[in-house]
């Protein structure tokens, strides 16, 4: 499943937007949406960003979006497409200012996944399936994960980030992780 902190059926698309965690931890799991532009999916623009490479001109919102380091470990598209930009024993830097159990700098010891999506669309079934067996197998990976240690973005960063959304069914998610 993992071979060095990758997912062995991911597809690869390798961000320059990360470094070493200070600790050799993952005991968190952070849940995130994202689309680029807003609300629109299976566009080449999130790789693009997460890459350091977005195209501004694509759309007027990308303007905001110049310069921006970011990135993420995973992204699950709608059709239920994996892909990894960051090794999981690395940091990605998907969290931003944020807080989990009085600890801050989430991005030092959680690992990130974003799901093709907005606060109020309705995420697809693929999406949830993925998104339990890819978690069910970082729970293998890192023992320090645990159910308890997953978490919006909100969460986090309230008052600063809203994702995953209302729209993001937790009792489904969490449901799949014990059946």
């Amino acid at each position: 499943m993992m071979k060095a902190g990758w997912h062995q059926s991911a597809r690869i698309c390798q961000s320059p937007h990360f470094n070493q965690r200070p600790l050799n931890e993952v005991s968190g799991l952070v849940i995130h949406n994202i689309s680029l532009p807003a609300g629109c999916y299976g566009l080449p623009h999130i790789d693009g960003l997460f890459q350091g490479c977005l195209d501004a001109a694509a759309d007027e919102s990308f303007s905001e979006l110049v310069g921006l380091e970011v990135s993420a470990h995973f992204l699950i598209r709608r059709d239920g497409e994996l892909v990894q930009y960051v090794s999981c024993n690395d940091r990605a830097w998907h969290a931003g200012v944020s807080t989990l159990n009085g600890r801050e700098n989430c991005n030092d010891f959680t690992i990130g996944i974003e799901l093709e999506g907005t606060d109020t669309d309705p995420y697809a079934n693929e999406q949830y399936q993925v998104l339990a067996q890819l978690t069910l197998e970082l729970f293998n990976e890192y023992p320090m994960l645990k159910q308890n240690k997953i978490v919006g973005h909100c969460d986090i960063a309230p008052g600063r980030k809203t994702d995953p959304g209302q729209s993001f069914d937790w009792q489904r998610y969490l449901g799949l992780l014990v059946e």
